[in-house]
């Protein structure tokens, strides 16, 4: 079994940053992929981006590069997710997903593995 916890949400001001972590635990993961996606109250789940181990893959949402950043500390177990210049509309539950495929994908149904979110709010 795979476990996957979110950390690094929070409230932040608009234009401001934050860096989410994805820890994985339980069985050990010698090669995955992680994804990002991000739900809005009343709107449907969105990618946001993804990584991979080994190689270092990322893949993001075009509406969101040059904002963000993955990376991916395996030492740690854990994939961050560095995001800038927050707006008020990136406000979301954010979570990430794990596969074993690792094979970066946007597509959600790719990963059969989740966390149980982190709440990312931004002020205007």
């Amino acid at each position: 079994q795979v476990q996957l916890i979110e950390s690094g949400g929070g409230l932040v001001q608009a234009g401001g940053s934050l860096r989410l972590s994805c820890t994985h635990s339980g069985r050990t993961l010698s090669s995955y992929a992680m994804g990002w996606f991000r739900q809005a109250p009343g709107k449907e789940r969105e990618f946001v981006g993804a990584g991979s181990w080994p190689g270092g893959a990322t893949y993001y949402a075009e509406s969101l590069k040059g904002r963000i950043a993955i990376s991916t500390d395996n030492a740690k177990n854990t994939m961050n997710l560095q995001m800038n210049s927050l707006k008020p509309e990136d406000t979301a539950v954010y979570y990430c997903a794990a596969n074993e495929q690792s094979k970066v994908s946007g597509e959600y149904w790719r990963y059969p593995y989740w966390g149980q979110g982190t709440q990312v709010t931004v002020s205007s």
